[in-house]
């Protein structure tokens, strides 16, 4: 693989129109929005050995790559982002103690050392998908050069089953969580009907009450609602408690997962990562959504936990090991975002220089564990079920705050180091990590680009499997990042998710027909 593509000289400035390669030391030194600023909690976290957490991003394209367009785009709207043209520096104070002293410091950004063009014209390659395949599981075995931004694109204007061309957008987590990146990323792009508008994300949508201003029977609904209220607040508490309980046992070692055979070995996270993708339907785990009542991130949670299931059982049942074992415990670690997203255009405008402050960007973060029951099930919607009711137990509990917090309190009294290793025990003492990440509904165009698919990841963490779901365009991508010295079928194991969404439709399908 070749780096960069040059050191941006001549040839950069021979292009008429395009903007310079460097931020203008105007921006760099004259605007107090942009001083230094010090590193979150979780972006020190994110920067310790254990937890050297990088993102990796598949984007398919439904065109050839012109570079030159892209390389034009980056430096009209990504370098003017604060992390996307900064440099973690540590102060001298800094080193050596318990307390971070690392910040972001803005420097000047060469685009050219940011795209990554491999040449690929001598190479015979049989299997596109492989070859891509083996380019990226190659990328996990590196760090980013900390000498300058921590984000690289890398181009392969290379044919696949699914794309004409590929770009490879690799950042360190410490620049931002998963969704504040999409939305980043979303911000650069436009609706292919309309090239001036921004993609649409769905938002949640907040039930209303019809009934606000019926005066009929007022004093007994506000004395129900003061009830009401109470009763979920002291609910809210107790399960609070309980989470924390299991959150501080984890951390500790005390508790851990069940070793199954998809469980890391220790040094998990300094393995090579196989990165292996499918895509689902929107339309089926809508019909799945609707039959079980419940949500589709319930749907995403009940395949997962089908799919393990049947992985599992075959596993044990190759290995000689006998039947699936009872009571597995099996957890995954979930990322949530505290912050509150910041809408597409207030990225945009902040890129055009139209809106000078930074914003609220970057690893603003809880944990949550979730446990994925490993059991056969008559009834494949009993899956989408139980899952529903997992995760209707964990919106009443004010885990991901309280982790957040407690996480921030251990740094600031104990230092980086026992926060960053108690976090990794937490990750290591479960099995995967999941995530779910809602993208733009119709196609959308990255740098005059129209996008075929997206397939986000992540390496550098203590888990042997990753699970991520990304939406776009009425289709979900499914992304799985595995150890192969631990799963060394990742296809097949993506094919067991696959048909266990297939299960749940025909069994909708029945019944259906039954009625």
């Amino acid at each position: 693989m070749e780096g960069g593509r040059g050191d941006g000289g001549d040839g950069a400035e021979e292009r008429k129109g395009m903007v310079s390669l460097v931020i203008d030391d105007e921006i760099i030194t004259n605007s107090k929005d942009f001083e230094e600023a010090a590193l979150s909690p979780g972006a020190q976290i994110f920067n310790q050995p254990n937890m050297n957490l990088h993102i990796v991003a598949v984007i398919g394209c439904g065109k050839k790559i012109d570079v030159d367009i892209i390389k034009f785009g980056i430096e009209a709207t990504l370098i003017h982002h604060p992390r996307f043209s900064s440099l973690q520096i540590i102060g001298v104070e800094g080193r050596g103690s318990k307390k971070s002293n690392t910040k972001w410091v803005r420097t000047r950004v060469e685009v050219d050392k940011h795209i990554v063009v491999p040449d690929l014209s001598n190479l015979k390659i049989a299997s596109p998908d492989r070859f891509l395949e083996d380019y990226i599981s190659d990328l996990s075995t590196t760090s980013l050069d900390r000498t300058r931004p921590l984000w690289e694109f890398h181009v392969l204007n290379l044919r696949t089953s699914e794309a004409e061309s590929v770009a490879i957008f690799r950042c360190h987590h410490s620049l931002g969580d998963g969704v504040s990146l999409m939305s980043l990323l979303m911000a650069c792009s436009r609706k292919n009907s309309d090239p001036n508008s921004l993609p649409t994300i769905p938002e949640k949508k907040i039930p209303t009450d019809h009934n606000n201003n019926e005066n009929h029977h007022r004093c007994v609904k506000d004395l129900l609602g003061i009830f009401v209220r109470f009763m979920l607040f002291t609910t809210m508490i107790w399960n609070t408690v309980v989470d924390l309980f299991w959150f501080t046992a984890t951390s500790s070692s005390w508790l851990k997962d069940t070793m199954t055979p998809i469980s890391g070995k220790e040094g998990v996270q300094f393995k090579k990562k196989r990165f292996v993708h499918t895509t689902l339907l929107m339309e089926d785990v809508k019909c799945v959504k609707r039959a079980a009542n419940g949500t589709v991130n319930d749907v995403l949670l009940g395949i997962t936990s089908a799919g393990l299931t049947r992985y599992l059982s075959r596993r044990y049942s190759d290995d000689g090991s006998g039947d699936l074992p009872k009571n597995i415990r099996l957890r995954s670690t979930v990322l949530v975002n505290l912050r509150k997203a910041q809408g597409l255009q207030v990225l945009a405008d902040m890129m055009k220089k139209k809106n000078n402050k930074t914003g609220k960007f970057g690893n603003l973060i809880g944990y949550i564990l979730i446990p994925f029951p490993i059991v056969q099930r008559d009834n494949p919607l009993d899956y989408v079920r139980a899952a529903t009711k997992i995760s209707n137990r964990k919106k009443e509990s004010w885990e991901a705050i309280f982790t957040y917090t407690c996480s921030r309190i251990l740094l600031n009294l104990l230092g980086i180091k026992t926060a960053a290793s108690l976090t990794c025990n937490m990750v290591s003492n479960t099995t995967l990590s999941f995530s779910n990440i809602v993208g733009p509904l119709e196609e959308v165009s990255f740098y005059d680009h129209p996008l075929v698919y997206i397939a986000p990841s992540v390496f550098g963490h203590a888990h042997a499997l990753t699970i991520h779901f990304q939406s776009y365009m009425g289709k979900m991508k499914m992304v799985l990042a595995v150890d192969e010295t631990v799963i060394p079928d990742p296809h097949q194991l993506c094919m067991d998710l696959s048909d266990s969404l297939d299960s749940m439709k025909k069994a909708v399908v029945g019944v259906q027909l039954e009625n």
